[in-house]
């Protein structure tokens, strides 16, 4: 007696002696990306926001590593050089370009000679860790009370929200000139970035109320609730990881803004005072010499209008590759 013919398939299907336990399992299906990684994988296709991001990194870097950078081009940010400037041209640096030569690498401040190199890579760390600091001020500060609002409403959510709502009718550019100038003898970068955060958080504040009083009303978070799961570890740990791509976006788009509050308000004569570098003054300083000295000008102004744009294009990519409806992927 001869043996059924096989159809071929596989584990034998179509045999009349095929047992169904003999069937080879299919292998296990791919485990989905997790949110983080389909980000990434969006965000790396917008060559723009990889643009933006390293434009970032090389700033953070040069700023970190200020001290071993200049130390290798033998000026630092105070350091005055008399010989590189002419007396009588009115202190206007040697040679062109701003006095641009193998000892000044990207030339000298009229007048005092400072080497203009240096004063840029710590004016990159003033202006980065002010922008920093007061978002992370921003951001610890509107989304415990922005939750705290969405979360528990009623008087709770009426007296955060009259709060922010003062705080947000305050002209924050006048009064955060005034408080500079009446503050004096302290930390002036630590007072900038008190005063920065402090009439900034509103705006996330509000946000996050919004997108917490959407979601305590989600399936997972009843669960929570019914469980008798505690206030405080339902919103540390079913609502505030699924804000945490907004919080992010916030934060990416609200540093650029913070890093120009500060140029802003060194640049009138509130903020950061010399000999401390910082990108705002050297703009102020140069405002007296972009005619004989573009240079002077130019430079501090690149920087600021770069950190700026890539905080921005990062953010905005950021935006959309969280926004899967959003994303053009």
């Amino acid at each position: 007696m001869t043996a059924p013919l096989s159809t071929g398939l596989p584990g034998g299907a179509g045999t009349a002696a095929s047992d169904p336990g003999d069937a080879v399992p299919a292998p296990d299906a791919e485990a989905p990306a997790s949110p983080w990684r389909l980000t990434w994988s969006r965000l790396r296709r917008r060559r723009i926001a990889l643009v933006g991001l390293a434009i970032i990194a090389f700033f953070v870097l040069t700023a970190a590593f200020a001290p071993l950078i200049t130390a290798v081009s033998g000026h630092g940010p105070t350091d005055t050089d008399k010989k590189s400037v002419d007396p009588y041209l009115g202190g206007l640096p040697r040679g062109t370009l701003g006095g641009v030569s193998p000892s000044h690498w990207l030339g000298v401040e009229p007048m005092l000679g400072r080497d203009v190199f240096a004063r840029l890579l710590y004016g990159a760390q003033v202006s980065l860790l002010v922008a920093f600091s007061a978002a992370l001020m921003i951001t610890l500060i509107g989304v415990l009370l922005g939750i705290t609002a969405g979360y528990f409403g009623g008087r709770t959510d009426t007296v955060i929200s009259r709060f922010m709502d003062v705080m947000m009718s305050f002209p924050s550019l006048i009064f955060m000139m005034a408080l500079l100038s009446v503050v004096k003898d302290v930390n002036r970068v630590l007072l900038l970035i008190v005063v920065m955060s402090l009439f900034s958080w509103p705006y996330i504040a509000r946000v996050i109320r919004g997108q917490t009083m959407s979601l305590k009303h989600r399936e997972y978070v009843e669960a929570a609730r019914v469980s008798g799961t505690s206030s405080a570890r339902i919103l540390f740990t079913e609502i505030l990881p699924n804000l945490t791509g907004t919080i992010i976006v916030y934060v990416t788009l609200a540093i650029p803004g913070l890093i120009g509050t500060e140029a802003g308000l060194t640049y009138l004569g509130v903020g950061v005072r010399p000999p401390t570098p910082s990108w705002g003054q050297m703009i102020a300083d140069s405002a007296l010499y972009y005619k004989v000295d573009p240079m002077f000008f130019v430079l501090p102004s690149a920087c600021l209008f770069l950190v700026v744009l890539a905080f921005t294009l990062l953010g905005d990519a950021l935006r959309d590759a969280l926004d899967p409806k959003g994303s053009r992927t």
